[in-house]
């Protein structure tokens, strides 16, 4: 999963936005420094926010040629797709389902300790009746 940001050089170095994300602004000395602070802000924002309940926002359809993608972290965005897609179910019934402790099913919806195995995707996929895709890009 990605978001866009726009890239702005100015007199003092090139300053980052994202156009889904307006809370979220950085820049640095040159282009791969800006770029690099766009991901630690990015995910660092996307972590906080889950802290506080919040969703992912949603993703803009504009993919401008003068944007730059910039990815979620991938334990982060595990951690906010297994929470949109228990809908309600208790943490406890999955991990019950699971055969594993409450607070270890917990630790999956936490980006700041998700590390889940792959046969745990796996496991956790078949029980919420999902395809479990991994791709290296």
């Amino acid at each position: 999963m990605y978001y866009y940001a726009h890239i702005e050089e100015d007199e003092e170095g090139y300053l980052v936005s994202f156009p889904d994300l307006p809370s979220i602004n950085t820049f640095g000395d040159t282009i791969e420094e800006a770029l690099s602070n766009a991901t630690e802000a990015l995910n660092a924002c996307l972590e906080s926010d889950f802290q506080r309940g919040f969703s992912l926002p949603s993703l803009s359809s504009d993919k401008r040629n003068d944007f730059y993608s910039i990815q979620v972290l991938p334990h982060i965005e595990i951690a906010y797709t297994l929470r949109k897609l228990r809908k309600g179910r208790s943490q406890v019934e999955i991990a019950s389902e699971l055969g594993i402790s409450y607070q270890a099913y917990q630790k999956l919806e936490n980006p700041r300790k998700c590390n889940p195995t792959v046969k745990t995707l796996e496991k956790i996929s078949a029980i919420l009746g999902r395809n479990l895709e991994i791709k290296l890009a």
